[in-house]
């Protein structure tokens, strides 16, 4: 697909510098750029790769003036934010490359599924009973809809994803490949022997609107009841939400974070990677959790948390200051310890 500067200004309602026939087919850092190819500057850092880079555009801020002699070949847009109106290109650009609306074959529809107007349904698909599917949802190859499963509108799902019985999934949700939804919560109980049965979980995974979810992530369902991931949730790749969990509106979890069954994690929360959370706790709303901290107890106030186990990242670092000092510290004590027995000794 071809644009040219003019078309691209139109979409973002930025000011050009340059030519405005400029025509551009592609999308490439800065760094990177080629003739022919988008890009933008938002970054003070990455300045200098303006006055090198061969691509043919490149948004900027309307702030930016350039201290050294463009590339002759360089037709600038300049908007009120660079990096955010970048972002609305390429979300322009993921939408002309949508799948068109198709069913492929083979795949397994039963009768009584529902199938919205507009959808692309890949090849080797399995679509159980009583399955809805909004209208322009794009599902790829290899995806697996249990029984009574339900999918909002203009909704995603990536290639081998599967999601079991009864789960429901909101409208324009993302889903990267080989995610499982509703897949059993890790509930066992032991018996006079000792043994480990399993305890039947009965409940179901709901998903609100506008949630994305990372490649092989997995949420499990509830005992009964609910696990609910609410609305406007961002979860990365690699992640395991156990059974019963609820997570609150427009909070985003890292790669790699655990979070144990029926912990309940508030508004706008910010997990880093490989945080690993108690269950049966509350994290309140705003709450930030530094990556790999470890957090086993219910957060009643907003705060800033790092470590395993986590307490107040300004604690932290002062505890961390002390902990770098120890092997000073106990060169220290050594010697007074040494000095001491010198004394004694002279006593004697």
């Amino acid at each position: 697909m071809e644009f040219t500067a003019e078309q691209i200004a139109g979409i973002l309602n930025g000011e050009i510098v340059g030519d405005p026939t400029t025509a551009v087919t592609g999308l490439a850092k800065i760094e990177e750029g080629t003739s022919g190819a988008l890009s933008f500057l938002s970054n003070p850092k990455y300045e200098n790769y303006i006055y090198t880079t061969q691509a043919s555009i490149c948004i900027v801020n309307s702030t930016f003036l350039p201290s050294k002699p463009l590339p002759k070949t360089l037709t600038l847009i300049k908007v009120t934010d660079a990096y955010a109106c970048f972002a609305k290109l390429l979300e322009v650009y993921n939408n002309l490359s949508k799948k068109q609306a198709i069913i492929e074959q083979p795949n397994f529809i039963d009768e009584s599924a529902k199938l919205g107007s507009g959808i692309y349904l890949g090849a080797f698909t399995y679509v159980g009973k009583n399955v809805e599917i909004g209208e322009n949802c794009t599902i790829y190859p290899n995806v697996y809809l249990g029984d009574n499963v339900k999918i909002g509108k203009n909704t995603i799902i990536h290639p081998s994803v599967s999601i079991y019985d009864s789960c429901s999934i909101g409208d324009n949700c993302i889903i990267h490949a080989g995610v499982v939804i509703g897949s059993d919560g890790f509930g066992f109980a032991p018996d006079e022997n000792g043994a480990f049965q399993k305890v039947p979980q009965i409940g179901n995974v709901v998903i609100e609107d506008n949630v994305e979810i990372g490649s092989n992530s997995t949420i499990d369902r509830a005992t009964m009841g609910s696990t609910i991931i609410r609305k406007g949730v961002k979860i990365d790749n690699l992640c395991q939400l156990a059974h019963n969990v609820e997570v609150g509106e427009n909070t985003a979890i890292a790669a790699q974070v655990g979070i144990a069954g029926s912990a309940k994690i508030g508004k706008r929360v910010m997990i880093g990677g490989q945080a690993g959370i108690s269950g049966h706790l509350h994290i309140a709303d705003d709450t930030k959790i530094v990556a790999q901290s470890g957090v086993p107890s219910t957060v009643k106030k907003a705060t800033t948390l790092m470590g395993s186990p986590s307490f107040p990242i300004d604690d932290f670092k002062r505890s961390f200051i002390g902990f770098r000092r120890l092997p000073q510290l106990m060169n220290r004590i050594s010697e007074l310890e040494a000095k001491i027995e010198t004394l004694i000794s002279k006593k004697e």
